[in-house]
């Protein structure tokens, strides 16, 4: 998830008495726990930048103790969401595969940043924590230039490295190349053509070793269009989804295609977003549906800011200071995202939910939330949040939490109270917070039971 913006901070201020702040998000950039004996993490050095200095915590931050990992506990679990009838048979799609296609049961992966770092030492920390699945997002723009030319370059050798830690890859692409958008911007191409061209050369040039596609993220946000998004623009990126499905699966058809995840934001304001439930509604209704024959599953963003996963507004409301009285701000909000998707006859395609998490103490306005999370409370809520979505949504087939290496990017660029730091379960040296140790013990005993 990529963060607003700097430059629509002040709107975002004013906007708030009138609608909610933008859901926590994460970022497109390219204290030590000691950990039991299961965990196997690879020893690195994190170098600051030349300018940076060691963390100082900002005066007026609280202090957050690093105590162990507490037994999480869960509150009552409300009536299911109802399900589609089962059909009593399987539609066939592209390649003769089922359509849409599936998972056999909820599948875990976090996202990473692997360019022009080291990857074997966050890689082999992904394996080792249990998660099966890698999400990496790419900049469409530094990948082709000119028109028709694919430099693919270090995204070959990340590619490789994920194969070879045994991790299946996601990869989500946004930032177009400017001369494919009218205005110059690196927002959604012009052009759905231009954006087919590109998916089937990925299909095509790592067929076979990339097993799922995102076509962009967040797309209600203006900052991801270019600098400005409208509900005409839903339209417009279900063209371009049709194009991307149609052109990856003439390639190779068991790639899954995932549809863009709209940001959770209650927030309608051109310059800055349309709130995901108005797109959402006009993606799903635009020529009578017809989003429903070119995507796999539905990819959805839920919230969190400083609430609990089993908290939700307005009906079982979280205790945090702030960011609670809107539901985008909750994890629960993904319920929202499958009524709609119910509503509007898209029940047989499963949810994806390629970004969740808590962010912990931060230095970065907008993400002041954040400073109410200790990190034994951000162990229980990514835990707490994962063995919701396993118990009672059936309809999720694969989480990606958001984030596994930002803190030692953060920490080597003299920046390690950056929110997007704060998201991550690894400290700025690769130790383990207590995060990662909690989704280890919990993923261990899931391989365990054989789910």
């Amino acid at each position: 998830m990529k963060p607003l913006s700097p430059r629509f901070a002040a709107l975002l201020v004013l906007l708030i008495l009138a609608a909610p702040l933008l859901a926590a998000c994460s970022g497109d950039m390219q204290a030590a726990v000691a950990a039991p004996a299961i965990v196997k993490l690879p020893t690195a050095v994190v170098r600051p930048a030349a300018t940076g200095a060691a963390a100082v915590v900002p005066a007026g931050m609280p202090q957050l103790a690093n105590a162990s990992v507490p037994t999480p506990t869960f509150l009552p679990i409300p009536t299911p969401l109802p399900q589609p009838p089962t059909p009593t048979t399987q539609p066939t799609g592209p390649g003769g595969l089922a359509f849409p296609l599936k998972t056999a049961k909820l599948d875990f992966g976090v996202a990473a940043h692997l360019f022009y770092t080291d990857r074997d030492t966050p890689l082999q920390a992904a394996r080792d924590a249990g998660f099966g699945w890698v999400r990496q997002q790419i900049h469409w723009r530094d990948q082709e230039g000119p028109a028709g030319n694919y430099p693919w370059g270090e995204l070959d050798d990340i590619v490789a490295s994920v194969n070879a830690h045994g991790l299946k890859l996601l990869i989500s692409i946004v930032r177009s190349p400017t001369f494919y958008t009218a205005n110059g911007s690196d927002g959604l191409p012009d052009d759905p053509q231009s954006l087919g061209n590109f998916v089937a050369a990925l299909a095509e040039h790592y067929q076979g070793r990339v097993q799922a596609i995102e076509i962009w993220n967040e797309q209600n946000l203006a900052y991801e269009n270019g600098g400005a998004v409208s509900t005409e623009n839903a339209g417009h990126y279900v063209e371009l989804l049709k194009e991307a499905y149609t052109r990856i699966k003439a390639i190779d058809p068991s790639i899954y295609v995932i549809a863009g995840p709209p940001s959770s934001t209650a927030v309608n304001s051109p310059g800055v977003a349309i709130s995901d439930e108005r797109y959402y509604r006009a993606m799903y209704s635009y020529q009578n549906g017809i989003i429903r024959n070119y995507f796999d599953a539905q990819a959805v963003h839920p919230g969190g800011s400083a609430n609990s996963p089993d908290t939700i507004w307005p009906e079982n409301p979280s205790t945090a200071q702030g960011w609670t009285t809107d539901r985008t701000f909750y994890f629960r909000h993904v319920e929202d995202a499958r009524k709609l998707m119910l509503e509007y006859g898209l029940g047989d395609h499963q949810i994806w939910i390629t970004e969740y998490g808590w962010a912990t103490q931060n230095n970065t306005p907008g993400f002041e939330f954040g400073n109410q999370i200790s990190f034994d409370q951000q162990a229980d809520y990514i835990v707490g949040a994962m063995r919701r979505t396993k118990e009672h949504y059936p309809w999720v087939s694969n989480m990606f939490l958001w984030n596994l290496n930002f803190g030692p990017l953060k920490a080597r660029d003299g920046d390690p109270l950056n929110e997007q730091a704060s998201f991550g379960i690894l400290n700025g040296d690769y130790s383990p917070r207590p995060s990662y140790i909690a989704i280890q013990r919990y993923l261990g005993e899931l391989s365990a039971q054989g789910q």
